[in-house]
């Protein structure tokens, strides 16, 4: 009864592991950015924000890729007449958009007047100096604030108050986009008569949105999220079911081959081995549709939680919100039944094939060897984890991030075949040391590890699952902060920073930096987006690629990339540099077809490829081009050489600070660092599970040995001589899973490091490792001691 206690609580888990990551999945696939300003209309009509490409891999038929634009493609001002023309179209209204900047730095959203505004109080802007800004700014209607645009703080009049943003005259909000043939979007308004193909067939090449698809244009954040958010849950998900698979897998077969002598009763009576295994099957898929239906219920809460805590965090977009069904529910119930069936099938083919007499004498006598097929599986997947370490070795920078998941999998599938055969190494190693402390319960321990070598390989697999998941996802993440912390460092020549708490800096602050007496160079840095083909592990993948648009002005007195080839002084016009990590086979001077953040299509010359890809982002392009290609015109920051005063330059604009490189690099890291807690997030949770699993592996063994315990007290061992070998069997079987799991972590992380820093020297926080040895080691030893107490307890012989 303990045993189908156990593993109901271990498949009652996985359904909420499963179900959890399977509410973040769906979230993703099904949300959509809220529709607030576009809500009267009937469609919304913008470029595509997204790029294809057909891509052919070796061996296989060409397949379409596509990726999101992190930059807003805008429409034809122009499109709107076509629209105006399709029956039933009663109005067609052209949003236009860009970034607002109060005195004190906070940002707005400027858009052109139009029927969107929603007025609260006061009238319409008419002149290039009136505005309505939103009422919770605190503007009174008559009164003059300063806002900044695209260039220094000017003065307005507030004419009216609105619901959010800030609307110029449409004349003047056409002025200050920069943008005056073309829109964020075109508003269609009906009556109700036009349809949505007609609209279609009016704009080819452009989109049309409808109902909750409104939002996207809108807002860009969830769309553009939505790619990785799906990947980033798929990838969960499946590391949950390997997990599932693995733990509760084990158990069941465990608990399987602890009760072999009630089964080989059964044979002896009659029973064919089809009626042992439906039993068996029957006993474990009734256990796991409770346990499914149970934690599939509790995954939906826990399944919103996570998805708070992430958007809390910022790791998702506000925008994307949560979506609640059944789905993931019904998929976590199908996985533990299918998981418990499977496992609990392959489990007794053996047990109900073979003879009674020999089931009996198996039962009471572990097989000293393994089946054939299972060190085959073992030895393929340890294989295949051998090829994924050659494969993270020859990678670089986010690919060996993306290889080790392939080669920890691996290697801990082939400790689950292989676990008895390690479990006996152990023994070998481990044994002798429990010896030497202690001959006779130190004997006890070597012993009793040895001939259950099964049994010891089952509570190993978990505990080195958990050590290796564990510290792979841990110390993969700050190992990658630190790389991009020194990257970052080392590329930065700057000795001071301007920066804004804003939506950025004009163009205008760079040339007036440089002006300055005192600066030498002066480089304003703009971030963004760019879509590109490259190379991983063999294949080709159209990726999102972090880049920064870089002023000329004195780039090499502020940045130094670590060119390895080619000139950073030549990165003008329509021209890009590489970073190492994605370069691939290019060469200075090739062609590197790319897309900008908004979609254009981009055949740069390359004129550098350089090795601070991490520090600094994979690709490098005129400050100018990506200005002209992206959402805002606005700077980032500015990196500034020399000793100079610029407290009066940053007082000119809304916003904006002074920092020194140091404190500037310490802003970067901070951002970093957020990035790793979903990683923290995932690791509580993957291992909970894993440790919930072990701890019940552990006391199903535990408590299945009360007849060996009581042969070793009928023998003349006192409670307290085998509690001792008990604890040193302890220090054997869980030595042994920790040594694994350590071994297959540090093999990971000596690739990874490698890869992304040139030395095998991963970053390692002492404290985090060493609370996952404990907990491990800890939970594994209370779950196999505290049983043993229990049935030690009472008067028997032998008891001092």
């Amino acid at each position: 009864m303990k045993t189908r206690h156990g593993i109901f609580v271990a498949l009652a888990f996985a359904a909420v592991l499963i179900g959890t990551f399977g509410v973040l999945l769906e979230s993703a696939l099904r949300a959509h950015a809220p529709v607030a300003r576009y809500g009267e209309a009937a469609a919304v009509v913008t470029a595509p924000q997204s790029v294809s490409m057909l891509i052919k891999q070796p061996g296989s038929e060409p397949e379409t890729q596509r990726r999101p634009l992190t930059e807003r493609a805008r429409v034809p001002v122009a499109a709107a007449q076509r629209l105006r023309s399709v029956p039933g179209v009663r109005d067609v209204v052209a949003d236009v958009s860009f970034p607002v900047a109060a005195a004190d730095g906070r940002a707005f959203t400027g858009h052109n007047w139009s029927r969107l505004a929603s007025l609260r109080t006061g009238r319409a802007p008419r002149t290039a100096g009136e505005v309505a800004l939103e009422q919770a700014s605190g503007a009174a209607v008559g009164r003059r604030v300063m806002l900044q645009v695209n260039g220094a703080p000017r003065p307005y009049t507030v004419t009216g108050l609105v619901a959010e943003g800030a609307y110029f005259a449409p004349e003047t909000a056409v002025a200050l986009s920069g943008r005056p043939s073309e829109a964020d979007a075109l508003l269609v308004y009906t009556g109700g008569g036009a349809e949505t193909a007609a609209l279609r067939e009016a704009v080819p090449g452009l989109k049309v949105l409808t109902g909750a698809a409104r939002g996207d244009a809108e807002d860009l954040s969830v769309a553009t999220a939505r790619p990785d958010v799906v990947e980033m849950g798929a990838s969960l998900g499946s590391v949950a079911v390997m997990t599932t698979l693995v733990v509760a897998g084990g158990l069941i077969a465990l608990s399987i081959r602890e009760r072999a002598r009630e089964f080989a009763l059964l044979r002896t009576v009659g029973a064919t081995p089809g009626q042992v295994r439906a039993q068996i099957v029957r006993e474990n898929v009734r256990a796991a549709v409770a346990a499914g239906l149970l934690g599939g219920t509790l995954s939906l809460p826990a399944g919103a939680a996570m998805h708070a805590a992430m958007a809390g965090r910022g790791v998702l977009p506000g925008g994307l919100g949560l979506s609640l069904s059944p789905l993931p529910a019904l998929a976590a119930l199908l996985i533990a039944v299918l998981t418990a069936a499977v496992s609990a099938l392959l489990a007794s083919l053996r047990l109900a094939r073979i003879r009674p007499v020999q089931a009996l004498g198996e039962a009471a006598v572990e097989r000293p060897g393994l089946p054939r097929w299972r060190v085959g599986a073992g030895g393929l997947f340890l294989v295949l984890g051998l090829s994924a370490l050659g494969a993270s070795a020859a990678t670089s920078g986010a690919t060996a991030a993306v290889s080790v998941g392939g080669l920890v999998i691996s290697l801990i599938i082939a400790t689950a075949f292989l676990g008895p055969l390690i479990a006996r190494i152990g023994v070998r190693v481990l044994g002798g040391t429990v010896r030497r402390l202690d001959p006779v319960a130190g004997g006890l321990a070597a012993h009793a590890a040895g001939a259950a070598a099964l049994r010891a390989g089952a509570v190993l697999t978990p505990v080195a699952l958990a050590v290796a998941f564990a510290g792979v996802q841990l110390f993969v993440q700050s190992t990658m902060v630190r790389a991009t912390e020194v990257q970052a460092r080392e590329a930065t020549r700057a000795t001071q920073v301007l920066v804004s708490a804003g939506p950025g800096l004009p163009a205008e602050a760079a040339a007036a930096v440089r002006a300055t007496p005192g600066v030498t160079a002066a480089t304003a840095v703009k971030r963004t987006t760019v879509v590109m083909a490259v190379n991983e592990l063999g294949e080709k993948q159209l990726r999102s690629l972090p880049a920064r648009g870089v002023g000329a002005g004195g780039l090499a007195a502020t940045t130094d990339p670590g060119v390895v080839s080619g000139r950073l002084g030549e990165l003008r016009g329509e021209t890009v540099a590489l970073s190492r990590d994605v370069a691939g086979g290019t060469r200075v001077g090739a062609i590197k077809p790319l897309w900008l953040g908004d979609g254009t299509r981009l055949r740069p010359r390359v004129v550098a490829i350089y090795e601070r890809g991490l520090g600094l982002g994979d690709v490098l392009l005129p400050r100018d081009l990506v200005a002209a290609h992206a959402t805002s015109p606005l700077d980032d920051h500015v990196l500034v050489s020399g000793e100079a005063d610029l407290r009066p330059v940053a007082a000119r604009y809304a916003g904006a600070r002074v920092v020194t490189a140091g404190a500037f690099g310490a802003r970067v890291s901070e951002e970093l660092r957020l990035q790793g807690f979903l990683s923290g997030v995932v690791v509580a949770a993957i291992c909970g599970f894993i440790v919930i699993g072990l701890v019940t592996t552990l006391a199903t063994a535990t408590a299945a040995r009360r007849g060996e315990f009581a042969l070793l007290r009928l023998a003349g061992a006192t409670r307290r001589q085998v509690l001792r070998s008990l604890r040193l069997e302890a220090v054997v079987v869980l030595g042994t899973g920790l040594a694994t799991g350590a071994l297959i972590a540090a093999v990971t992380l000596l690739v990874f490091a490698t890869a992304v820093t040139g030395l095998p020297l991963p970053s390692v926080p002492p404290v985090p490792a060493a609370l996952v040895l404990l907990l491990v080691a800890g939970s594994g030893a209370a779950a196999m001691l505290l049983p043993a107490r229990a049935l030690l307890r009472g008067d028997s012989p032998g008891t001092p």
